[in-house]
C-alpha cells in the first residue's frame, strides 16, 4: 500500500500565479531560460534555473548558482509573493489542453515506498542530472518541481476530488501555451483522512515523467536520514512533492522518430528490404497511425502508411512495443542504429510538435520520418510490473505540469 500524506506547503497569492507558474527547468536549454525570466521576472523559472541571474561565463552547476537559487526563493516567501497552508493539506490540480482535462492529487510520496518499488520505475537515470537537482533541493531546502506519478484509478478518491471540484477553485487561469490550469484545496479533516486512506489501498504508483527528479529527491531525503541518525520518518525529507493522476485521465502523445540517412541504399532498395516485415501503403495525407502494430513513414516527399506482420510482434511487455518493434526490424536491421542513445543519425520528435515537424526535419537535416501510435498506460504499467525498462523516449505526457505552483519545504 502507498503512503502518500498532506503536506503545509507553500503557494503564491491567486493574483500573482499565472505569472509565477514555469514550465520545468528541463525544457529550456541556457538561452531560452533567460529569455523566459527576461519576458516574466516573477517567472519561477529564475529559481528553477538561477544561472538565468548571471552572465554567461558563470558554470550553471557552481555552488554560486545554488546559493542564488535559495536567495531568490527565499525573498519570494518573505515578500509575500508565496503564502503557506495554516495547515496539511491535499491539492487538487487540473490541466486542460484542447478541451481534454486530466486532474491530480498533489500531495508527497515516500522515499520509502520508493527504495521499496511501491512507487515503480521505467527508466535509468544519469548520475550527472540527479546531481544538479540533488544539489538545488539540499541548497533550497525545498522541492519546487513535482514529479508526475500515475496509479490505477480508485473509486474512493474519485469521489472526494469530483465533490470538491463543484466547489470555486483558489486559482483558474490559462498559461500563454494555451493549457487551463485550476487548483483546488483540500484543507477539511474529513476529505484528507479519505484522501489518505484511498492510496493506502492502492498497490503501486508509477512514475510517469520526472525519474531524474525523483531520483534526486530520494538521494537529498537519504542524505538528511545520515545528517539525521536520530529520524523517526516522519520529517518533511522523507518524503517528495508529487501530482498522481488516475490512470485512466491520462493521455500519453506519441514520441516520434527521424533518421539521418539509408545506410548507403537507395530508397527503392530500403522499401524492398523494409516489405519483408511490414505492409506498406503509399498515402496522399500524412499519417498519424490509429492502432497499435502500425506506423507513418515520411520519405522523399511521400508518406507510407506501415503494419507490421504479426511474426515480428512479441508478447513481451518491453519487447512488444511499437516503439521496440520499429527500433529491432527497421532501424537496427536494416539501418545499423544500434544504440537510439548515443548515434547521432537519430532523432526524436515530442508528438506535440506535430506531423508538420517530421516533414520539415525530414526535408532539412534528415531524410526519413516515423510517426508513432503512442504508447499506452496500461503499457507502461506492464513493464514497470515486470521490473524492466521502457526504451529512450517511449512516451511524450503532455500536458506539462508546472514548478513554482506547490512548494514542499523540508
Amino acid at each position: 500500500m502507498a503512503e502518500v500524506r498532506a503536506f503545509q506547503g507553500f503557494r503564491p497569492r491567486a493574483d500573482v500565479v499565472e505569472r509565477v507558474a514555469a514550465l520545468p527547468y528541463d525544457v529550456y536549454n541556457r538561452e531560452e531560460a533567460k529569455k523566459e525570466v527576461e519576458r516574466e521576472p516573477l517567472s519561477f523559472l529564475k529559481v528553477d534555473r538561477a544561472e538565468t541571474q548571471f552572465d554567461d561565463s558563470m558554470d550553471m552547476y557552481s555552488p554560486l548558482v545554488y546559493q542564488k537559487a535559495k536567495e531568490l526563493l527565499d525573498t519570494m516567501i518573505q515578500d509575500g509573493i508565496y503564502i503557506q497552508e495554516n495547515k496539511q493539506v491535499y491539492y487538487i490540480y487540473e490541466l486542460t489542453m484542447d478541451g481534454r482535462a486530466q486532474t491530480g492529487i498533489v500531495a508527497c510520496a515516500s522515499i520509502d515506498d520508493y527504495q521499496n518499488n511501491v512507487i515503480k520505475k521505467h527508466e535509468n537515470t544519469r548520475e550527472d542530472k540527479e546531481l544538479d537537482r540533488i544539489n538545488h533541493v539540499d541548497v533550497c531546502n525545498a522541492q519546487t518541481g513535482p514529479i508526475f506519478l500515475a496509479y490505477r484509478a480508485q473509486q474512493r478518491i474519485d469521489a472526494v476530488v469530483e465533490r470538491i471540484k463543484k466547489q470555486l477553485p483558489v486559482y483558474q487561469f490559462t498559461s500563454p501555451d494555451e493549457i487551463g490550469h485550476a487548483v483546488w484545496v483540500i484543507d477539511q479533516d474529513s476529505d484528507i483522512r479519505e484522501i489518505h486512506e484511498g492510496f493506502r489501498q492502492v498497490e503501486n504508483i508509477y512514475i510517469a515523467d520526472g525519474h531524474h527528479r525523483a531520483a534526486s529527491a530520494v538521494k537529498v531525503g537519504l542524505k538528511r536520514r545520515s545528517e539525521h541518525p536520530d529520524y523517526d520518518g516522519t520529517e518533511e525529507f522523507n518524503f517528495f512533492l508529487s501530482v498522481l493522476f488516475p490512470h485512466n485521465q491520462l493521455m500519453i502523445m506519441p514520441y516520434n522518430r527521424v533518421i539521418k540517412d539509408l545506410a548507403g541504399m537507395t530508397e527503392e532498395e530500403f522499401l524492398t528490404q523494409i516489405q519483408e516485415d511490414f505492409d506498406i501503403v503509399e498515402c496522399k495525407e500524412p499519417v498519424s497511425p490509429t492502432k497499435k502494430g502500425t506506423f507513418g513513414m515520411y520519405l522523399n516527399h511521400t508518406w507510407y502508411h506501415l503494419t507490421a506482420h504479426p511474426e515480428i510482434c512479441r508478447e513481451d511487455p518491453v519487447e512488444g512495443l511499437d516503439v521496440s518493434i520499429l527500433q529491432r526490424e527497421i532501424f537496427e536491421k536494416r539501418l545499423h542504429i544500434a544504440d537510439p542513445r548515443t548515434d547521432k543519425r537519430i532523432d526524436f520528435v515530442g508528438g506535440i510538435r506535430g506531423l508538420q515537424e517530421l516533414e520539415r526535419r525530414a526535408e532539412t537535416d534528415m531524410c526519413l520520418a516515423f510517426s508513432m501510435y503512442p504508447t499506452s498506460i496500461i503499457e507502461l504499467f506492464g513493464v514497470s510490473d515486470a521490473g524492466l525498462l521502457m526504451p529512450p523516449k517511449s512516451t511524450w505526457f503532455e500536458p506539462k505540469l508546472r514548478s513554482g505552483i506547490f512548494i514542499h519545504q523540508l
